[in-house]
């Protein structure tokens, strides 16, 4: 959602420094090496840091004419998050784009292991009474792409950058949502009988 729906506008480095957690280090396992009552204590300021942030979101471009495309396709949307599920919600809301998602499609680190494990995938595929073979999972981290693989899905990499660091496991690339959407097309034109 963060970097792909929405700007990415976190500063994890400031985030780890102000919790007081180590540098280049994932933010949630970090927290989860703390003693219980230090870990509580960090987790909920995490959580405020992450509302606040959460409060600023805007879409990216090309966001909304995605989803809706994607809805003229009957496309089942969801959302796997490293957030919370409140905490997803307010940067939908924020951004604008919260209509296009049923609250028990987002799934969040609060019912399930963080990406890259592939629990939310899974747990969001049993949601839909789908199958890895036909779920996408669009992302611009590594974590998103290692749970898409993991997961057994295709993997999409949004990179607003260009660079695309991780070609290992991304199945198409993208630096838009504007062009994601241009190869959807081209791909549901191509399947399309004459």
């Amino acid at each position: 959602m963060d970097g792909t729906l929405t700007h990415a506008i976190h500063d994890f480095d400031a985030i780890r420094q102000t919790l007081g957690l180590p540098e280049a280090q994932p933010i949630l396992e970090s927290i989860a090496q703390l003693p219980k009552d230090k870990a509580a204590a960090v987790s909920l300021q995490l959580e405020e840091m992450e509302y606040d942030i959460a409060s600023r979101a805007t879409a990216q471009p090309g966001a909304m004419e995605l989803l809706e495309y994607l809805k003229t396709q009957h496309a089942q949307l969801g959302i796997v998050t490293r957030n919370g599920k409140g905490i997803a919600i307010e940067t939908l809301k924020a951004a604008g784009l919260n209509h296009y998602f049923h609250q028990q499609f987002i799934i969040s680190r609060d019912c399930c292991a963080p990406k890259p494990q592939p629990d939310g995938i899974e747990l969001l595929l049993q949601r839909f009474s789908g199958v890895p073979e036909s779920a996408v999972m669009v992302g611009d981290f590594v974590f998103d792409l290692q749970a898409g693989k993991n997961a057994g899905t295709a993997t999409v990499h949004m990179d607003v950058t260009g660079q695309f660091p991780w070609p290992e496991l991304t199945d198409v690339s993208v630096s838009s949502l504007s062009m994601l959407q241009a190869q959807l097309r081209k791909s549901v034109d191509s399947a399309q009988p004459e």
